[in-house]
């Protein structure tokens, strides 16, 4: 992950990340394109795109719209987002690891090293306790003096379980005036014997109104941006 961010902030033909005892440029480039097709994966494992993608799901099928927004646009929005939540992050990298690096203060290895301190600083602040003690004692590592000690084999998934049940906590609440919703609805049109249209047919226009009405958007993206 860390070796992808140093390519990445680094013009390719320029790339000079070797790997111990080989100065192969082509094998350094074939190392690099290689990691970027688990970019997708590092992607949402170190970030904060798990918890708002859980949220976005659990938005479109409160609303009933099935398809509205589409994947692509909530995709878009989720990856926004999250370039804008990880910038102080991306900083750090930049400051701590690439610029000494292109600078040759420091070497690839002690690049690497300052790389990986950032997003674990950051993963580690929305870790549970209780995911972490999970992931270290499964590992069966030697217990660390602090959280920082933590092997990052045992904090990345204690951070994605984090925000699994942080993104469901936040769904189940963003569901609830929508099922209200369904719910006076469905007992209306019960209680006046209309049988005929199902009551899904007029909730979801309700419920499409309400959320506009409200600054449904807005009010989500500021409840996302705060809960970090």
């Amino acid at each position: 992950m860390t070796l992808l961010l140093l390519a990445a902030a680094s013009p390719l033909p320029g790339l000079n990340l070797h790997l111990p005892g080989n100065n192969s440029l082509p094998w350094t480039i074939v190392i690099v394109l290689t990691l970027i097709t688990v970019l997708p994966a590092i992607l949402i494992s170190i970030t904060p795109m798990v918890r708002l993608l859980v949220v976005f799901h659990f938005l479109r099928q409160a609303l009933g719209t099935q398809t509205a927004p589409s994947n692509q646009v909530l995709l878009g929005l989720g990856l926004m987002m999250t370039w804008f939540l990880m910038q102080p992050v991306l900083t750090q990298i930049d400051q701590q690891a690439v610029e000494p690096y292109r600078a040759g203060q420091i070497s690839g290895m002690q690049a690497l090293e300052r790389a990986t301190a950032p997003p674990k600083a950051f993963m580690l602040r929305y870790a549970s306790e209780k995911d972490l003690e999970l992931f270290a004692a499964a590992s069966m590592v030697k217990r660390p003096a602090t959280r920082a000690d933590l092997p990052l084999s045992a904090v990345i998934p204690a951070y994605m379980l984090s925000e699994l049940k942080a993104g469901f906590e936040i769904g189940a609440i963003l569901f609830l005036p929508f099922l209200l919703v369904d719910m006076v609805v469905a007992a209306i049109t019960t209680s006046i014997g209309m049988f005929q249209l199902p009551p899904v047919v007029i909730s979801t226009p309700l419920k499409i109104l309400l959320f506009v009405m409200v600054d449904g958007w807005h009010l989500l993206a500021a409840s996302l941006l705060k809960s970090f």
